[in-house]
């Protein structure tokens, strides 16, 4: 009996053990990726970070593609819990939301706090697609939930404006969406903070009131 609790404490021991040591690695590729660039990290270097050995990366992600999207899905999310990103608070709160220009604004602090996380792991992540062609599938799988999320944000929004008379002229859900997915792009916050000096608190102002300004009327 003795032998038995002891074997189950090892087992479930073992398995906190590995659970840490993913995110450890996961943190170390996401920090190691954004500062050096994905191309120019080695996987020893992100064990060494992370303070496990290589075999243990190996074993757990097989791939730097691999290790690359689970940083990304991390940074996306902000925490380690397999939540969908449609059950999270801020979408929750964006489907709550009846005032259309609530709503945007509560986005466009989603979208500054996402930047902040994952801004500059999602340009490593751009920069390497052109040569690598693993990445390059990982970066148009992620463009391509980027748009389904715009997708269902805009019809959201455009219901609640047009319900509430407050849509622009001629503004459709198409453009609701294309305005999204254009101002909530990594290369348009490089450009913006790395490039131009623009604070966080900024960019998250000239999202919603750009957002607004476009696609709202403003009476």
């Amino acid at each position: 009996m003795t032998e038995t609790v002891k074997r189950r404490y090892n087992a479930a021991r073992r398995q906190a053990q590995a659970r840490q040591n993913h995110q450890r690695v996961i943190d170390a590729a996401a920090r190691l990726f954004a500062d050096r660039g994905y191309t120019a990290t080695a996987l020893t270097e992100v064990a060494a970070e992370a303070e496990v050995a290589v075999q243990t990366l190996y074993a757990a992600f097989g791939t730097k593609a691999n290790l690359l999207k689970h940083a990304i899905d991390v940074a996306l999310a902000g925490d380690h819990l397999p939540v969908p990103m449609m059950e999270r608070d801020f979408a929750q709160q964006m489907i709550a939301e009846p005032d259309p220009r609530q709503e945007l604004a509560i986005y466009a602090a989603h979208v500054r706090q996402v930047a902040e996380r994952a801004g500059g792991l999602l340009l490593a992540a751009w920069t390497a697609s052109a040569s690598d062609p693993a990445v390059k599938e990982l970066t148009t799988e992620l463009d391509a939930q980027r748009m389904r999320g715009m997708t269902a944000a805009a019809s959201d929004i455009a219901a609640k404006a047009t319900r509430a008379g407050c849509l622009a002229d001629g503004i459709t859900q198409d453009d609701i969406r294309d305005a999204l997915w254009a101002f909530n792009s990594p290369q348009l916050y490089g450009l913006l903070l790395n490039d131009l000096g623009w604070t966080p608190d900024r960019f998250q102002y000239w999202l919603a009131r750009s957002w607004t300004r476009l696609l709202l009327d403003p009476r």
